[in-house]
């Protein structure tokens, strides 16, 4: 199985070309080149940049399938299918929740909810852009390749090599135990799916020439936001107490990580990712392992979080809110 990867050398399309090359199949990276030059070893690299339009090395070759980690625009994907044509026997893409509407939607949602509109005029990702933007790109591959087209809509991806604050976070600061300050509900149902379960749900839809939409969340088990942090604190050893902390009067960095005032609509049905071969990694072995990639590499400052000393002062201003702590996996839809 010949392999195309666009944008391999980062945190999913790392995951997703480990999960190649331990299938057994021939991977070929497409990029910059400027990042991950040490990884892989030995799998062939075609130079380019997306954001310039150069695709030059892709004028030759052909594999069974292509997986697009790096397009964000239309214009990515479109240049990237003139180049490839028929070359190519499946193209994946990997999309995202944020192409949903964000208002009318029940949890428990699956691939069929009615998206946002597209749009293409504008190549400025924002919050209000990204969604619309990755809708016009799944158009435009279903429109070109039909039957054989596949869209991966991942949930919040967790996992080492995750240079986000998303999960890390939440990892970082149940380790550290004590009185946590939560800027949202601990009850709000959150969906993390690890990183490897993504990447082996990818190589496992090209093996089997699946076209369709797919859902990849998780964890298997339905947890809460509460029930995330008392599992990356157990994990650590550590006991942590939650302290609910009123978004109105707190100063909130924004998109903080994973709290979303919305959290019903995002809530996603993984049954037919699940049929189609989405594994499950505990959320305690994510945890773990991230916990161990961030100590490794010296835990540097994450973005759009509390600062230990602004933790301290939403504490200290907040001591008599502390919140009996969620359970662990409290049943949530989806």
């Amino acid at each position: 199985m010949r392999v195309l990867v666009l944008g391999g050398t980062s945190f999913v399309g790392r995951a997703i070309v480990d999960a190649a090359l331990e299938s057994g199949a021939d991977v070929t990276l497409f990029g910059r080149g400027r990042t991950g030059a040490e990884l892989f070893p030995g799998v062939p690299r075609l130079l380019g940049d997306r954001d310039s339009g150069d695709y030059a090395a892709l004028g030759q070759g052909g594999w069974d399938a292509v997986a697009d980690v790096s397009g964000y625009l239309p214009r990515h994907v479109g240049q990237a299918m003139d180049v490839l044509g028929d070359r190519v026997g499946r193209y994946l893409f990997i999309s995202s929740h944020a192409v949903y509407r964000r208002e009318g939607i029940a949890p428990g949602s699956d691939e069929d909810t009615p998206r946002r509109p597209a749009v293409r005029d504008t190549e400025e990702l924002s919050e209000e852009t990204y969604g619309p933007l990755k809708v016009a790109c799944e158009d435009d591959v279903t429109a070109r390749y039909g039957a054989r087209a596949t869209i991966v809509r991942p949930g919040k991806v967790a996992g080492p090599y995750d240079r986000s604050s998303a999960f890390t976070y939440w990892v970082r600061r149940a380790a550290r135990g004590g009185r946590v300050a939560v800027p949202g509900d601990p009850r709000q149902p959150v969906q993390v799916v690890d990183s490897r379960d993504l990447a082996r749900l990818v190589v496992r839809l090209i093996a089997d020439d699946r076209p369709g939409a797919f859902h990849a969340v998780g964890p298997a088990e339905p947890t809460t936001l509460g029930g995330l942090i008392h599992t990356c604190a157990r994990v650590a050893g550590t006991e942590v107490e939650l302290v609910p902390v009123p978004p109105s009067t707190a100063p909130l960095p924004a998109m903080f990580p994973l709290i979303r005032p919305n959290w019903p609509t995002q809530q996603r049905d993984p049954s037919r990712a699940r049929a189609a071969g989405l594994p499950a990694t505990p959320l305690a072995t994510t945890a773990a392992d991230v916990l161990a990639w961030d100590r490794q590499r010296g835990e540097p400052p994450l973005e759009y979080t509390f600062t230990p000393a602004q933790e301290r002062a939403v504490l200290s201003a907040h001591a008599g809110l502390a919140h009996p702590p969620a359970p662990p996996n409290a049943p949530t839809a989806g």
